[in-house]
């Protein structure tokens, strides 16, 4: 089926597009080797760098797929011999572990992931503003008025289906929200759960905006929630049960779907929302009281340029760039052919605890595991 574009409010804002987060890697993970690579001198004590100079050494939190994180640190730590790490952290664990090591940042960056999680930490006073040089690049409207994220990719909300099991259920892959709703897909759909996943706090947002208000979403997750087989931590963990014929459906950014289409499940399907679905602006943001705060705006000032985006595609991530400069994929989305929501990020980011919590509490639990 193809879509034509409209705006329900003010969404045809989005000009290019390009998220998702997974489950913790507990252990800080270092940039792989790479040719030309500087790792940094092993057991010496680094003199004090001056206001513009880089330290020699970064942590970042990391809200994209592993691969891609790999890949970012490691092409950032061999153009500029700063020794890079990361650990990989779904947005509701990244504001969580910033705001637990709050006197004493374990993070200097944080790169990927929905920027309702990124006003959240800024709410919290866990984020530093930057006025990025590399931002005249950027159209503003991907670009925190306030300064304290830059925007360096967009993604589309969609269901990623399983057509084989579809097929035996007597069902098609859904077009619209309310397709999710039919019995014959009890158990048979797979999403993250909002408190621990931007990807699914998404999906709760959106139905908020189609919807008219809280209350209404959560009539309406009420009624989903009765054909949810389970909710994860990570927002593409759903996509990877729907490929290995788990469930026949789920709701995730849909370049998740396309990433494991390529990867070999073959009977996966990328369908968007007719009546309108959710988008994500994906962020970069300076955490406050970092350790290397001088290698961080070198990072960040990377992450906005087309060199890093075009990262993305390599490792199979088709989010739409925010810098015109990047070369786009044909697998990424068109947005000639999908209806977005007017998507408040500032008015999601301050009702995310509260909503999340009602979620939480009159719908389901958050997964512990």
């Amino acid at each position: 089926m193809t879509l034509r574009i409209r705006t329900i409010a003010a969404a045809a804002a989005v000009s290019a597009l390009l998220l998702s987060s997974c489950a913790i890697e507990d252990e800080t993970t270092p940039a792989p080797p790479a040719d030309g690579a500087t790792t940094g001198a092993a057991g010496t004590e680094p003199a004090a760098p001056s206001a513009a100079e880089p330290e020699d050494s970064l942590v970042v939190a990391c809200g994209n797929q592993e691969d891609v994180c790999q890949a970012w640190v490691a092409a950032f730590e061999e153009k500029t011999g700063v020794a890079t790490s990361y650990v990989r952290l779904a947005s509701g664990e990244a504001v969580a572990r910033l705001e637990s090591a709050k006197s004493n940042p374990e993070f200097d960056v944080w790169h990927g992931g929905p920027v309702d999680g990124y006003n959240v930490a800024a709410a919290a006073g866990l984020l530093d503003t930057y006025n990025s040089p590399a931002a005249s690049e950027i159209d503003p409207k991907y670009m925190d008025p306030d300064g304290y994220w830059g925007g360096i990719y967009v993604g589309v909300l969609g269901f990623c289906s399983n057509q084989a099991v579809q097929h035996g259920l007597g069902v098609e892959a859904p077009k619209t929200w309310d397709d999710l709703l039919d019995p014959k897909l009890k158990g048979q759909i797979m999403m993250a759960h909002p408190a621990t996943s931007g990807t699914a706090f998404t999906t709760l947002w959106t139905q908020v905006v189609l919807r008219g208000g809280e209350d209404q979403a959560l009539d309406w997750m009420r009624q989903l929630h009765g054909n949810i087989l389970q909710y994860t931590k990570s927002g593409s963990a759903p996509a990877q049960s729907a490929g290995r014929g788990e469930v026949a459906t789920s709701i995730v950014f849909s370049h998740d779907c396309v990433k494991y289409e390529e990867q070999g499940m073959t009977d996966l399907v990328t369908t968007i929302p007719s009546d309108g679905t959710g988008w994500e602006i994906g962020g970069v943001a300076l955490i406050k009281g970092a350790q290397h705060p001088n290698a961080a705006k070198l990072y960040y000032d990377w992450a906005l340029s087309a060199e890093a985006q075009e990262i993305g595609p390599k490792h199979q991530s088709y989010q739409l760039f925010t810098n015109p400069n990047g070369a786009p994929d044909e697998r990424m989305v068109n947005l000639d052919e999908v209806t977005l929501v007017d998507y408040d990020f500032k008015a999601a980011a301050e009702a995310k605890e509260s909503l999340t919590a009602r979620f939480d509490e009159e719908i389901a639990a958050a997964p512990k595991e």
